[in-house]
């Protein structure tokens, strides 16, 4: 039998249109694989946990291995700067995008980072609020595979507040806290904590590694260096603090990007 022109035309179409579904499909999904492998995922506090921790976003980020984990790993929290705060929790993507960048370019070890938001109206506090910070933390414990000796801290601007906040507060979760350009009071990026000696009591039970930038005019180096001299004071051993002389409130780009932060915060473990 001969075909047509007329049915050989729209063979032609059948067969172009049925590679197109086709080439459309492989990109959904290859997209999809993609997103997956390389993005956050967004995990969620119960409505129960909601009320009782109301500065926080319920929402956050969870960066994590592509492989499915089988043991538990170290967790690195990020709090973010006041640009992150809000409601819609891709804000912080950024900020915490740059920590998971560094662990994967020197890749130290297998973990998850975890970024949560902070709330508009938790601004007038801080920014950070411990107590609630934990409830998040409590969920993380039940709901991730957290090795609960290898918990780490870190944060930048009004993170770095929290960071020393919340490590002040309650410094046993942690095996490692890591301030990047943080404010040591909650009035605001020059304020100072009344305080100070019982977080630096608290500080000194955990190792603390600083990083600031010596032209910061935003929170002034000196911030930092009272909270790391006052850590020392009370007996806390593996306190430092390391200075950019060139950088100024956005030292925590280079922070971030170096080997020594990551070398400094997975060598360290709590007994």
């Amino acid at each position: 039998m001969v075909l047509s022109p007329k049915s050989n035309h729209i063979n032609l179409i059948s067969s172009m249109n049925q590679f197109f579904l086709v080439l459309v499909s492989f990109m959904f999904f290859a997209n999809s694989a993609f997103a997956q492998d390389r993005g956050p995922i967004v995990g969620k506090l119960s409505n129960d946990l909601t009320e009782k921790a109301k500065s926080l976003n319920p929402e956050y980020l969870v960066f994590s291995p592509k492989q499915k984990l089988k043991n538990t790993v170290p967790l690195v929290i990020y709090l973010h700067g006041a640009g992150g705060v809000g409601d819609n929790i891709q804000k912080v993507r950024g900020q915490a995008g740059q920590v998971w960048k560094g662990i994967e370019k020197f890749k130290k070890t297998l973990c998850i980072v975890v970024a949560p938001q902070a709330s508009k109206k938790a601004r007038e506090n801080g920014g950070w609020i411990p107590n609630d910070l934990n409830i998040l933390l409590g969920h993380l414990k039940n709901t991730l595979k957290v090795d609960e000796k290898r918990i780490y801290l870190t944060g930048n601007s009004m993170g770095g507040y929290g960071s020393w906040a919340w490590g002040g507060h309650y410094p046993e979760h942690f095996a490692a806290i890591a301030p990047v350009s943080g404010g040591i009071g909650p009035g605001g990026p020059k304020d100072v904590t009344p305080d100070l000696t019982k977080w630096a009591a608290n500080l000194a039970k955990v190792p603390v590694f600083a990083f600031t930038g010596g032209k910061d005019r935003v929170v002034p180096s000196e911030r930092s260096e009272r909270m790391i001299a006052a850590i020392q004071k009370a007996g806390g051993k593996d306190a430092k603090i390391k200075i950019h002389p060139s950088e100024g409130h956005g030292a925590g780009r280079v922070v971030f990007g170096s080997a020594e932060f990551y070398q400094w915060m997975f060598s360290k473990k709590r007994h």
